[in-house]
């Protein structure tokens, strides 16, 4: 039973044995119309007033000694992951934000290189991170492991809280569309009542997850400057 409700978020589509799962990381290329980056519109100055107002609110989390652009690659990442997630509530698309691989290997790299660039270029201040100010001298070397630890486990926390928030709803929503077909009329309204409601749960879920995601990788960004 359980490995048939986890399939779901694994189905076997190809083409001649060649699996095309992950070709769902592109498919924002081949849905947006080539007609939405020449003539301006509406989703245009919705989405460019969003992308502005992300942008202010980076630039304070990364304070005032950060590179003009820094906030470009925050913004890319929320984008990405939104569109992706938002991808993952259509039926027949493989929804690939909901798997470890996925979310794992967008937060690891992006903390590998703010642990190599504050340890290279900002070692002090580094050293000076792993004991907050105003810690008695007792504590120091507990405080030490427990930001060492809590250090190292930043791009699990990242991957694993978008993939566990992905795969909860869905789950939920395969569970109560499995049990459809052996309901009366009456329960079946009400079914479909729930289905709507959970899938405008999940579209906000899409967003506050995305911009989650952006926002940690953000403040984890600024401790390294």
């Amino acid at each position: 039973m359980m490995s048939n409700l986890f399939s779901v978020f694994d189905p076997v589509s190809g083409v001649f044995g060649v699996s095309l799962n992950w070709l769902s990381v592109f498919i924002g290329l081949m849905v947006l119309p080539l007609i939405y980056w020449f003539v301006p519109g509406r989703m245009n100055s919705l989405w460019g007033g969003v992308l502005v107002g992300l942008h202010k609110e980076f630039k304070v989390l990364l304070g005032p000694n950060s590179s003009v652009g820094s906030t470009l690659i925050f913004l890319s990442l929320f984008s990405y992951i939104l569109f992706n997630n938002f991808y993952g509530l259509f039926p027949y698309i493989f929804t690939c934000s909901s798997h470890l691989v996925m979310t794992l290997a967008l937060s690891l790299p992006l903390w590998l290189s703010f642990m190599l660039y504050g340890w290279i270029n900002h070692a002090e201040h580094m050293f000076a991170h792993l004991v907050p100010q105003g810690t008695p001298g007792v504590l120091m070397p507990f405080m030490v492991c427990i930001e060492t630890v809590s250090n190292l486990i930043r791009p699990g926390t990242l991957a694993v809280r978008l993939m566990a928030n992905m795969v909860a709803g869905h789950l939920l929503m395969t569970l109560l569309g499995g049990t459809g077909s052996s309901l009366g009329v009456l329960m079946v309204n009400f079914l479909i009542i729930v289905q709507i409601a959970l899938l405008v749960l999940e579209s906000a879920v899409s967003i506050i997850q995305s911009y989650v995601f952006a926002v940690l990788s953000t403040l984890y960004s600024s401790e390294v400057t």
